[in-house]
C-alpha cells in the first residue's frame, strides 16, 4: 500500500493540473478577446500549432475551448485540414464530433487530396490508434471499421474516389484502401475471432445446462402427479402456474440464445462481419441466456414455495431475496459489457452529432 502511495499522488496531482490549465486558458483566452487582441491571440492559435498538439494528444477541452472562442479558425482550409487529420490520425471520437459540428464542409469533401490523407490515417494501423474507451479486440474492430465507413460514405459522391489507388503503388502493390485496411489489421481480426469464439463457447455451455434443467423440471414437477390421471397435484395453485410460465420461458430464452451463439461459433468471421453482425448475434445471445437465467430462478423459487408454503409460511422473503441474489450478481459482471456492445452497435458514438452553440 505504500509503494502505491507516490503513483495514486501522481495521478492526483496529473488530475488537478488538467483542470486548472484548462480553467486557465480558458480565462486567458477570454481576457485577450475581451482586450480587442482577437486577431492576434487567433495568428497564434493557427501558427503555434498548440491546437494541433492538443488535438493530436486528445485533449478534448483545450481544442473545444479554441473553437467555442474562435470558431473562425475552422475558416483557415489548411488548419482545418491538419486539425481533421490528427483527429483521424488519433482516432480521437469526441474530438471528431466537435471538428465535423463546427465545420461546414465536413471532410473537406471539396479537396480529393485531403480526403487521400484522411483515408490513409485510417487505412494506417498501429497499436496506439486503439482507443482509450474500447475494451477488447472485437469493439476495437468494429471501431475501426466504423472509422472507415464514416470516411467512405462521404466518398459516394465522387466515383473516380472509389478507385482510386494509394501513391505506393510499388509498396502496396497498387492495392485500394479496404484491402489495406483489411490486410494490416490481420492479427487484429484474429484476437477478435478468438474472444468471439471463446465467449460463444462459455455463454453455449450456461444456455445447454439451463435447457437439460428446465426440460427435465417441466416433467418433474413439484408435488407430483396424480397416479391415476397423471396431472400435477398442485394444478390449481397459483404457484404451480407461475413455475409452469417461468420453466417454459427458461426452456426457449435458453433455446434461443444456444442458437445465436451456435451462429457465432458458425461464423465465417470476415472483418466486415464485425460491424453489425456479430455484435447482433451476441447481444441477443447474452440477452436470452440473461433472461433464461432470471426464469430459471423464478422457476425454481416459485416450486421451493410450493414444497415449503405448508410449514413455513415465511418463506417468501428468504426465497426472493435468495433468488434475486444469482440475478443482481450477474447484472452486476456483465450489463457494462452488454451496454458497451449495444452503445457500439446501435448508436456509436463516432455516428453521433454534437450540437454546439454559435
Amino acid at each position: 500500500m505504500l509503494h502505491a502511495a507516490p503513483f495514486i499522488k501522481r495521478i492526483v496531482e496529473s488530475k488537478f493540473r488538467h483542470e486548472w490549465s484548462i480553467i486557465y486558458g480558458n480565462q486567458a483566452l477570454i481576457e485577450k478577446s475581451a482586450n480587442k487582441e482577437t486577431s492576434k491571440v487567433r495568428n497564434f492559435l493557427l501558427t503555434s500549432g498548440i491546437v494541433l498538439e492538443a488535438a493530436s494528444r486528445g485533449i478534448f477541452e483545450f481544442v473545444k475551448l479554441c473553437l467555442e472562442i474562435f470558431p473562425e479558425l475552422m475558416w483557415e482550409k489548411n488548419f482545418t485540414k491538419k486539425l481533421i487529420k490528427e483527429v483521424v490520425k488519433g482516432r480521437h471520437v469526441e474530438l471528431f464530433r466537435l471538428v465535423n459540428a463546427h465545420n461546414t464542409t465536413p471532410y473537406l469533401t471539396d479537396d480529393k487530396w485531403t480526403r487521400c490523407d484522411l483515408m490513409k490515417a485510417v487505412v494506417e494501423w498501429s497499436p496506439e490508434c486503439a482507443s482509450a474507451d474500447v475494451s477488447g479486440a472485437a469493439f476495437l474492430t468494429q471501431r475501426e471499421l466504423q472509422w472507415f465507413k464514416v470516411l467512405k460514405e462521404e466518398d459516394r459522391s465522387d466515383p473516380s474516389f472509389k478507385s482510386l489507388k494509394l501513391e505506393e503503388t510499388k509498396e502496396r502493390g497498387g492495392k485500394t484502401y479496404w484491402e489495406v485496411f483489411v490486410k494490416q489489421r490481420q492479427d487484429l481480426l484474429k484476437e477478435a475471432g478468438q474472444w468471439m469464439k471463446d465467449t460463444s463457447s462459455s455463454c453455449s455451455l450456461v444456455a445447454t445446462l439451463i435447457i437439460t434443467v428446465a426440460f427435465t423440471a417441466a416433467f418433474t414437477v413439484p408435488g407430483g402427479n396424480d397416479s391415476d390421471k397423471g396431472i400435477p397435484i398442485f394444478l390449481q395453485k397459483g404457484k404451480f402456474i407461475v413455475f409452469a410460465v417461468a420453466d417454459a420461458l427458461a426452456l426457449f430464452s435458453s433455446v434461443t440464445a444456444t442458437l445465436m451463439f451456435l451462429a457465432i461459433l458458425t461464423s465465417r468471421y470476415a472483418i466486415e462481419d464485425f460491424l453489425h453482425s456479430l455484435p447482433s448475434k451476441m447481444i441477443l445471445g447474452l440477452t436470452f441466456l440473461f433472461l433464461s437465467l432470471a426464469f430459471m430462478l423464478v422457476a425454481f423459487g416459485s416450486a421451493l414455495v410450493i414444497v415449503l408454503h405448508g410449514r413455513l409460511k415465511w418463506v417468501y422473503i428468504p426465497i426472493t431475496l435468495l433468488t434475486a441474489f444469482p440475478v443482481i450478481v450477474f447484472a452486476i459482471l456483465q450489463l457494462p459489457l452488454y451496454f458497451e456492445m449495444v452503445k457500439s452497435t446501435y448508436w456509436p458514438p463516432l455516428y453521433r452529432p454534437m450540437k454546439i452553440w454559435k
